[in-house]
């Protein structure tokens, strides 16, 4: 898939009862490394308001493409300063607007 459209990715968490702090510093040190790579434009994690959510924490993130993205991933992935956290359950996906 191929796009010069800004695209979005949305990740929903799964995060187990005892590690909804330990699962906020994994994204941050995600983030830390993601939003200097080519392609980003922005990212935001938002917090369910009730603790019995089945996605605890939804990242909603910007990117140039789907090609950055891929990379920028990789880059992320081979990262040895971040830490996995136990139980912890991405769901991600990209999008694209398809109306306004």
């Amino acid at each position: 898939m191929t796009t010069d459209k800004a695209i979005t990715l949305i990740n929903a968490f799964e995060v187990p009862a005892d590690k909804l702090e330990e699962s906020i510093l994994y994204w941050e040190q995600g983030r830390n490394v993601l939003q200097k790579q080519p392609g980003y434009i922005s990212t935001a994690l938002h917090q369910s308001l009730a603790d019995d959510a089945r996605f605890r924490l939804i990242n909603i993130a910007k990117w140039e493409s789907v090609e950055t993205f891929t990379a920028a991933i990789k880059v992320m992935q081979a990262d040895p300063s971040i830490s996995e956290v136990e139980g912890l359950t991405p769901n991600p996906a990209l999008y694209t607007v398809i109306r306004n």
